[in-house]
């Protein structure tokens, strides 16, 4: 039975308590500038941020297509304050109401308008993204075994929130943050030891952080060891960035559109992937839930059973994958990830409190900084554990 406190926002100054009182409303203010939203839709977003910060938790409107799965899901929290709430449960349902307020669901003019629209579509246009695809004609030049570490290396970091894909870096002898536990001998290992063999791969944020998973998939798919890779993306807009169908329609679109040839023809063949059936897009309602991942659904655990290998990204994904509780940080990663229907791998860069798995000499170095080590974006883990 777990015994790790879990993570609430209730405590001012703590890092959950900052996502609510300080990010929330900045994200409300460009969300409100980002697309002309009327009297209505404005007031129900600040009612919403009001809410959040100083009030109760109040349930979806009857008329919402989800009112009774929130209610199941929200059983015991409605009518308590937010931040008495576990983070991951307010968290996920402060979006979710999001929706709700700037019309999402709801029939009418802003019906399946992405409120985040407007930041994911700006982080694939300019020249700074055509340089950073440009520098894809190098990869042919590198072997096969420098080609996978890149392109392993390139995905987990574009996972920090200020960076992009800096292939070029990565290829060169620049400097790259701290990674503080690397288990990607494993992955790859465990990929070639098997027959025709299926990745899944949840996906995480859109925009410049998809780019690189795109080419990864390609990687995996032509020069690497998968015969399948099956994708799965948010079903609604969710934690700002998460990419949906949508949003991965339109990264591989950029890659087609791309200026250096090595990412046009990675497009062109993630395309034609897509087309012949060994790259699947998939979706469930389980990936915008409250819930951590060993409470996922069976139709959901069975799509996962099959799978060689599942590669989880980001931080969210990783706090739903071990339980968002304050874990010590040397719980062993096999032990909390155990009811995992297959072997998988966590790609992830710590924004977040939650991590496991880490060496205890590691630990004590880190927490000798006296840096916020586990929030500040500057250290990524590569996990992975191969038993089922």
């Amino acid at each position: 039975m777990s015994t790790a406190p879990t993570i609430l926002s209730d405590i001012p100054g703590s890092f959950p308590w900052g996502v609510f009182h300080e990010r929330h409303p900045k994200l409300v203010r460009q969300v409100l500038d980002a697309l002309p939203y009327g009297p209505t839709e404005r007031a129900a977003v600040e009612e919403l941020l009001s809410e959040s910060t100083g009030g109760v938790l109040a349930p979806l409107d009857e008329s919402a297509h989800d009112h009774r799965q929130w209610l199941e899901w929200g059983e015991g929290q409605f009518g308590r304050p937010w931040g008495e709430a576990p983070f991951l449960w307010a968290e996920s349902y402060f979006y979710r109401r999001l929706l709700e307020a700037t019309g999402y669901f709801r029939p009418g003019t802003w019906h399946g308008i992405d409120p985040f629209a407007p930041f994911k579509n700006a982080e694939l246009i300019g020249p700074a993204v055509d340089d950073e695809l440009a520098a894809l004609d190098d990869l042919p030049s590198l072997s096969a075994d420098k080609r996978a570490e890149v392109l392993l290396s390139s995905a987990l970091w574009g996972n920090r929130a200020d960076l992009g894909f800096r292939i070029t870096a990565l290829v060169g002898d620049a400097p790259s943050p701290a990674l503080i536990a690397d288990d990607s001998p494993l992955l790859w290992s465990t990929l070639v030891a098997a027959s025709n063999p299926r990745v899944c791969v949840i996906a995480d944020n859109a925009g410049r952080e998809l780019l690189p998973d795109l080419v990864l998939v390609d990687h995996l798919l032509t020069s690497g060891p998968a015969a399948e890779v099956v994708v799965y993306v948010k079903p609604a807009p969710y934690y700002v960035s998460d990419a949906t169908t949508a949003d991965l329609l339109a990264t591989v679109d950029r890659l087609r559109a791309a200026p250096g040839q090595e990412a046009a023809r990675i497009g062109r063949r993630l395309w034609q992937a897509m087309n012949a059936g060994t790259l699947m897009v998939r979706t469930h309602e389980f990936f915008c839930a409250p819930l951590p991942f060993h409470e996922m659904p069976a139709d959901l655990r069975a799509e996962f059973a099959a799978a060689t290998m599942t590669i989880s990204k980001g931080d969210l994904n990783y706090r739903r994958l071990v339980g968002d509780q304050l874990w010590d940080a040397t719980t062993p990663f096999a032990e909390r990830v155990g009811y995992f229907p297959s072997p998988v791998t966590a790609l992830r860069t710590l924004k977040s409190d939650v991590v496991v798995g880490l060496d205890g000499a590691v630990v004590a170095g880190l927490d000798a900084t006296g840096e916020p080590w586990r929030t500040s974006g500057k250290y990524g883990l590569i996990q992975v554990r191969t038993g089922t």
